[in-house]
């Protein structure tokens, strides 16, 4: 059954259950920084200690913004320009720009990078890595990056699969893909995660993902837990907010933000314990970043028994992923579109979806044709169009969302808009003493140190 929201005379979706509205907001969290970035910070930073850390700015900074987000978002029935315009104007309206700008830059790299998962999706279906040594594999990822064409026809299928979905609605495209694709993404990694305990590099990961050194927790430490936190939950570029704008009255608001936030902290732990063992199995090196997922676990489905297999499935989790997070970032743009230009929603995701591949077009060939062309601080333009976004806009976004639902936005509108339904939020002084005092300052830390002032 499709519900509709009647906005001045125009039909809004509305998600049809508060499940698909958890599986979509979970789906919009649990992204490529997931699986390959948080097992790959955790080695870095001292392993179980860093977890721990972790998990509590999920609860200091991620839960309160995640919550903010979504009490506009319900509160409007708008998209982020429109929220803000509508709730306080001026200045604010500001803040809606700066996120649906993220979204924008975000997803037009996103797409590339994505796009190299399906590659590897196609290269370990056809059996690629088995029977390969150790210096061939990671050449297969080098040949990928200096092909334009292949890159180009990847972004250009990712986008199209993204825009294929956001056309068909919020509760036939947005709930419907998320329903299917969001419990295989868990099963998948389940498998994964226990194989990986299971084999003889289990114990040294468990280890080393559960025993806190306490000794490499430094204050820039925290800062990368506490940034990690941010990202991990897409807060910042109005994905919650927007998806809260279709969430109907009778949602539980608080028990949404935390089951989304357990179930990405999930997501990561286990692509830790999925990643680690098979890594330490084969005496492999957990080194950072891209590396790890595309020249460094490929070598290890080379040698592993039924290895193909195991690759197919991994690449098929890192698409699921990458697919879920990417419809909630074109959907921040087509609902702006949508509600503030009144465009029909086809129009609006065909036309969006086309302006953001060409933004792509560059980052796909930052590898190849234009390797030698630097932009930001020596980085070629995927890489600089990645350090503002992650480092400028997310933070920025996160930080202006946060001090305006403490210091803004009415306690008379916040409380009612949590306790809509027969919701009775008890921890309701708690959550505006976080998102007025704690929240902002963490972030404000977060965005200083990404911008370099420490």
């Amino acid at each position: 059954m499709s519900k509709h929201h009647h906005d001045g005379g125009r039909k809004r979706g509305l998600w049809s259950s508060r499940f698909g509205f958890i599986m979509a907001s979970a789906g919009s969290a649990i992204g490529l920084g997931n699986i390959w970035k948080f097992p790959y910070i955790t080695g870095m930073h001292g392993g179980g200690a860093f977890v721990l850390f972790y998990i509590l700015c999920i609860f200091l900074v991620g839960i309160p913004i995640m919550l903010g987000e979504m009490v506009i978002g319900r509160h409007t029935r708008r998209n982020p320009v429109g929220a803000f315009r509508s709730l306080r104007g001026g200045i604010w309206t500001v803040t809606g720009w700066l996120v649906v700008a993220a979204g924008f830059v975000i997803l037009s790299y996103y797409c590339v990078v994505a796009g190299w998962t399906l590659d590897y999706l196609l290269l370990s279906l056809r059996g690629a890595f088995s029977g390969q040594n150790a210096a061939q594999v990671p050449g297969l990822f080098s040949k990928l990056l200096a092909s334009d064409a292949r890159q180009l026809f990847w972004h250009a299928v990712f986008m199209s699969s993204v825009v294929a979905i956001v056309l068909r609605g919020v509760s036939k495209g947005l709930e419907k893909a998320n329903k299917i694709m969001m419990p295989l993404l868990f099963l998948i990694l389940l498998f994964l995660a226990v194989y990986g305990v299971l084999s003889p590099g289990g114990a040294p990961a468990l280890h080393f993902l559960f025993s806190p050194d306490w000794s490499k927790l430094t204050p820039l430490v925290l800062l990368e837990a506490l940034g990690q936190a941010l990202f991990s939950l897409s807060l910042g570029m109005g994905a919650m907010l927007t998806y809260g704008s279709y969430a109907d009255d009778g949602t539980n608001l608080p028990a949404a933000a935390c089951a989304i936030s357990f179930m990405d902290t999930c997501v990561a732990i286990l692509a830790g314990l999925a990643i680690f063992p098979i890594v330490f199995t084969y005496g492999m090196q957990a080194a950072g970043g891209p590396g790890l997922v595309f020249k460094t676990l490929p070598v290890v489905f080379s040698r592993m028994p039924a290895g193909t297999l195991f690759a197919a499935l991994f690449f098929l989790l890192l698409v699921f992923a990458a697919l879920t997070s990417a419809l909630s970032l074109l959907e921040v743009v087509v609902a702006y579109y949508c509600d503030e230009k009144k465009w029909d929603r086809r129009r609006a995701a065909l036309l969006i979806g086309f302006v953001i591949f060409l933004l792509g077009v560059p980052s796909a060939l930052s590898n190849g044709i234009l390797k030698d062309i630097v932009f930001i601080g020596e980085r070629n333009f995927l890489d600089s169009v990645d350090f503002l976004a992650s480092t400028v806009m997310l933070p920025l976004g996160g930080l202006l969302i946060a001090v305006y639902t403490g210091w803004a936005l009415t306690t008379r509108v916040a409380k009612s808009e949590i306790e809509k339904g027969e919701v009775r939020f008890h921890l309701y002084p708690v959550w505006h003493f976080l998102i007025k005092y704690i929240t902002p300052v963490l972030v404000a830390l977060v965005f200083l140190n990404k911008i370099g002032v420490f």
